[in-house]
């Protein structure tokens, strides 16, 4: 077996009720989800309880989120599975950088809750949105976003899925000239048009943040959304706050991490979205996803048994 790389889950897959049953069967997720409310009370309650409505607010999805993403990556380790590197989609960058020891876990925490708050105030400040464009090569979804003023290919999800951000009405005016080109676009459950120049006034505000955090060499490597490669441990807070008003390079990402050895994925947080990355991306590698009990079970014998 190769090396294993646990990625972790960003905005879009969030769910009322995710994060109870890592609770329910882990220790470390509890005293997680224990730091989180003391930091944020309330934190467990929107992700147990939550309505759609309020978790698909940025100031509350994305704290929400590095709870559930960083609870079933530690109830994983807790049981023997152990990650020899890691990614996180967008947010859960800030999770992944967290769970490798970069970031101690109230740091980590806080910097997400600032994070969200800085992108739900730009996300406010303008009408904007994503959507996902299939079954088009890059180029050709590239082509289509310039032939207007505020559309941005912004994440390279996989082979035939480029997510878009941009203002809701060029967002609606790219779905017929897509539908032209013989592709399809579906609309994502978020509140803005992140990784764009959209998010540049929060990148700004966000690097000033960063300057009064430290940042630990971290006990396994961690892939930057901005590069495709690992985090230079030296400074990472200029990739980090880059990160928010840039393109996701996942579908390199995936790529560079297989060249150097990786072979078993292992998405952490709710949903399987990055698992159908990697199958698109990667066909011989395995993938799984721990977001409940059931899933971590299945998961932890699949992994230790292979």
């Amino acid at each position: 077996m190769g090396k294993i790389a646990f990625l972790f889950s960003g905005q879009g897959a969030q769910y009322s009720g995710m994060g109870r049953e890592l609770t329910e069967e882990s220790a470390v997720a509890r005293e997680l989800f224990r730091l989180a409310d003391g930091l944020r009370p309330g934190t467990s309650s929107q992700c147990f309880e939550g309505s759609k409505e309020e978790l698909t607010q940025t100031k509350n999805t994305q704290p929400c989120l590095f709870c559930v993403d960083l609870a079933a990556a530690l109830a994983l380790e807790e049981r023997g599975v152990r990650a020899d590197g890691a990614a996180g989609f967008s947010l859960g960058e800030m999770a992944a950088l967290t769970f490798s020891g970069m970031l101690d876990q109230p740091a980590g925490f806080s910097l997400v809750c600032r994070r969200a708050a800085l992108m739900d105030d730009a996300a406010r400040q303008v009408n904007s949105a994503m959507a996902a464009v299939l079954k088009l090569d890059n180029q050709t979804v590239e082509d289509l976003c310039g032939r207007f003023q505020h559309l941005y290919p912004v994440n390279y999800n996989c082979p035939g899925q480029l997510v878009v951000a941009g203002l809701q009405d060029e967002i609606e005016a790219l779905s017929p000239l897509v539908k032209e080109a013989g592709g399809r676009m579906v609309p994502l459950a978020v509140s803005g048009g992140f990784h764009s120049p959209f998010m540049s006034s929060a990148a700004s505000a966000f690097r000033q943040e960063l300057e009064s955090f430290s940042f630990a060499p971290g006990r396994i490597p961690v892939w930057a959304n901005l590069t495709a490669n690992p985090y230079d441990q030296k400074d990472p807070k200029a990739l980090l706050a880059s990160q928010m008003e840039n393109p996701v390079r996942w579908e390199q990402t995936l790529r560079n991490m297989a060249a150097e050895g990786f072979d078993t994925f292992i998405e952490v947080g709710p949903g399987k979205t990055l698992c159908g990355f990697v199958a698109k991306t990667l066909p011989q590698a395995k993938a799984y996803h721990v977001e409940d009990a059931k899933t971590l079970e299945t998961t932890i014998k699949a992994v230790l048994e292979q």
